[in-house]
């Protein structure tokens, strides 16, 4: 099946979009496109991949991006099993469970939504910075998420209209004058993809992106599929159909990371979910998310979280 490189929305007629996503699962593709996004998770759990940013989310969940910021909230396996059950649907029994679903809010509109120079005026410099801090994609913590999830969930039952545009500058404007935010991608990241790739003599221009694309998902599906195993650099490589050596010099370039760094906060992402969750020893989390040794998924996880498994369990608790 052929990736999506870029993801046009279809025309319409009102300035931006609203949308309610009810699904058995959100879209498994690595995508970006040319429209402000902002995104909150009602229901559903998986990893969510941002640039280079890769974190486990949940309910509550509310990210911002800009323009051309690859994205992918990748749902747990469970979402993709339970669809499939919903495809080919076993013999029924009252003590079946009722299939997981995904659902979320979605907000999307241009630079120029409200016209070429309205975010240029004087009155809109807080917007103006809140927008360009989005193209590194931003979240938000604290009351604030409370107060914009109950501000997204109010917009997305509003008809077309100005009541809806005058919620959603408000929405911005609240969002604008808090510090309760975290920066997502590295700084100075960029989308490379939207550039020729190189590695890739005799395509077109507008081929190598595609190509690029297709490469990254196919190694993001394969990861997300086997982290807890013992992942192997050739069969990787092999399946981006390419040698080790230049493998890895490609994923690096394209991710901003290496890949055993993009391996490791995969794992990670995973363990802070069962951590959060809480049922399992930290021992059998480390061995449940791909780490063989305790002392390496110790180190690991304080290295990408600045935290010990149990500081981080205490931290999530009390937020």
């Amino acid at each position: 099946m052929k990736q999506p490189l870029r993801k046009d929305l279809e025309p319409v007629a009102a300035s931006f979009i609203v949308k309610e996503l009810i699904e058995p699962h959100f879209d498994p593709n690595w995508h970006f496109h040319p429209h402000y996004q902002l995104f909150l998770v009602v229901e559903g759990t998986g990893t969510r991949f941002i640039g280079d940013s890769i974190k486990p989310f949940g309910p509550g969940d509310l990210v911002f991006l800009g323009p051309n910021l690859p994205h992918l909230w990748r749902s747990d396996q469970a979402y993709f099993a339970k669809s499939d059950k919903l495809t080919n649907p076993p013999d029924e029994s009252p003590s079946a469970s009722p299939p997981l679903v995904a659902r979320g809010i979605v907000v999307y509109f241009s630079e120029n939504f409200l016209g070429e120079a309205f975010f240029a005026k004087q009155e809109m410099m807080a917007l103006r910075h809140l927008l360009e801090l989005a193209r590194q994609g931003l979240e938000w913590t604290g009351t604030i998420r409370d107060q914009a999830e109950a501000s997204l969930k109010k917009m997305a039952g509003q008809p077309v209209g100005f009541g809806r545009i005058l919620s959603l500058l408000n929405l911005l404007n609240d969002l604008s004058n808090t510090s309760s935010f975290r920066l997502l991608t590295s700084p100075g990241y960029t989308n490379t993809m939207k550039a020729a790739d190189t590695d890739e003599p005799g395509s077109t221009t507008t081929e190598r992106p595609e190509r690029a694309y297709r490469r990254m998902q196919l190694v993001h599906d394969y990861v997300l599929s086997h982290f807890t195993d013992d992942l192997s650099l050739d069969t990787v490589a092999d399946l981006a159909g390419m040698t080790a050596p230049a493998f890895c010099r490609y994923f690096k370039a394209h991710a901003n990371k290496t890949f055993s760094c993009f391996v490791s906060e995969v794992r990670i992402g995973h363990a802070c979910k069962l951590l959060m969750n809480g049922s399992l020893s930290i021992t059998q989390i480390s061995f449940d998310s791909g780490f063989r040794t305790l002392s390496n998924f110790n180190r690991q996880f304080k290295e990408i979280t600045g935290q010990t498994p149990s500081k981080y369990v205490k931290t999530y608790r009390h937020l």
